[in-house]
């Protein structure tokens, strides 16, 4: 079985993908049934990573393939329990700023492709009655130093002239429709709020009901050619044939993948103690138009999540060592925003995440590598992009390739 020239023991970069405890751990999460791997097994389609990417992707495939996932910790015990999950189909970069990086054309479709990501998420997670305690939201866009209110302005122009509904505020409307001083902001619509290890079972319990089968802990260390296409070696020396293999391991990028300009960065977020009567008006998404930027919502039970203060490095002690001061920084950042709320943390965490200097993810086939697939650099649309992801390589793999895909391709 010749090697793709990975060598063992380590396929994929580890990282220390989260640290603390997010608010999310402290919720049962559904079971999903999983089992180890005692034997060595064939499938059409082999998902390495069980968090939301792996989740969404395996779902659906499995309504047309033999499916297998596997994981190296758990079900959605690596980035997803770390993510704060405003599910927006607003892209980190503005409109207006995607456009000067990729072009006009370009920036139309990728954000007019986030929106119909969204839109498809919400409705195939109402179709199969997955619980993910999830609530629809506006999102309010808030100006800040990466666009002034001039530039917000322009910004609900470009949004309308490609079809997006986007509301511009002006300093008195957002005082008085929201009670937040700031500048301006910009209003959208169609976006939720989900609890995302609960989102991320329920996909996976999906795909189980289609056939798919989860082994965990499972690590993959190794990927070479086979005569029924790929063979996988497990840490423990089994092997799992496949057709097609998926990389859906969030930020631990596999070594055959060319990360381009792909960078992990660390990133900070912190949960209140419930306060369901001193929350604003419709418990709208906040972000800000800016670099780092804040970000804000609400949970079922009143409290208030809030997160931002990225750093630029990946190093795991590092990151974990500054969640006391970020966590602080953070809290005086949502007390400024919201005087009156209790901003004292009752939960604190820090997570590793991916982006690119364009904010669009990496998606699609691994170059020279035949029926190899990657996902990566999600940035804050994880969860759309995710989406997104499952959309083209479902497709691909059918035969149908997305006329999108070269949005997010890699190279």
């Amino acid at each position: 079985m010749p090697a793709f020239g990975v060598a063992p023991p380590m396929l994929t970069r580890h990282r220390d993908l989260r640290s603390g405890v997010s608010f999310w751990q402290s919720r049962r999460m559904p079971a999903v049934p999983t089992a180890p791997l005692t034997r060595d097994i064939a499938t059409d389609v082999l998902v390495i990573g069980a968090g939301i990417s792996g989740a969404l992707a395996a779902e659906a495939l499995s309504r047309d393939h033999r499916v297998v996932i596997v994981d190296r910790r758990g079900v959605a015990k690596g980035s997803t329990a770390a993510s704060t999950a405003l599910v927006e189909y607003e892209i980190d970069t503005p409109l207006t700023l995607l456009g000067d990086k990729i072009g006009a054309s370009k920036a139309a479709r990728a954000w007019r492709r986030s929106h119909l990501a969204l839109t498809a998420l919400a409705e195939r997670t109402a179709a199969l009655g997955i619980d993910a305690d999830t609530h629809p939201r506006d999102t309010l866009y808030l100006a800040g130093n990466v666009l002034d209110a001039a530039g917000l302005q322009r910004e609900a122009a470009a949004r309308l002239r490609i079809g997006l509904e986007t509301q511009y505020l002006s300093a008195a409307e957002l005082r008085s429709r929201f009670a937040i001083d700031r500048r301006a902001a910009l209003l959208g619509h169609g976006d939720f709020a989900a609890d995302p290890r609960r989102l991320t079972a329920g996909y996976l319990k999906a795909a189980v009901a289609n056939g798919a089968r989860v082994y965990a802990p499972v690590e993959i260390v190794d990927v070479g050619k086979h005569r029924a296409g790929i063979a996988a070696t497990t840490g423990s020396g089994r092997t799992i044939t496949a057709r097609h293999v998926i990389f859906a391991t969030g930020y631990e990028v596999p070594k055959i993948v060319p990360a381009g300009d792909h960078h992990v960065i660390s990133t900070y977020a912190m949960a209140t103690r419930p306060q369901p009567r001193h929350l604003w008006p419709k418990q709208a998404l906040i972000w800000e138009a800016s670099d780092p930027y804040l970000y804000v919502r609400t949970t079922s039970d009143g409290r208030v999540i809030c997160g931002g203060e990225d750093e630029d490095f990946a190093d795991a002690a590092r990151r974990d060592a500054l969640i006391p001061k970020k966590s602080a920084a953070i809290a005086g950042k949502l007390a400024r925003l919201f005087p009156h709320l209790d901003t004292e943390p009752e939960f604190a965490w820090a997570g590793s995440f991916g982006t690119t200097a364009t904010g669009l993810p990496l998606i699609g086939r691994v170059p020279r590598h035949r029926n190899i697939w990657a996902i990566l650099g999600f940035g804050g649309n994880g969860i759309t992009y995710s989406r997104i992801a499952a959309d083209i390589i479902a497709g691909a793999i059918a035969g149908h390739p997305d006329p999108d895909a070269d949005l997010y391709a890699f190279g």
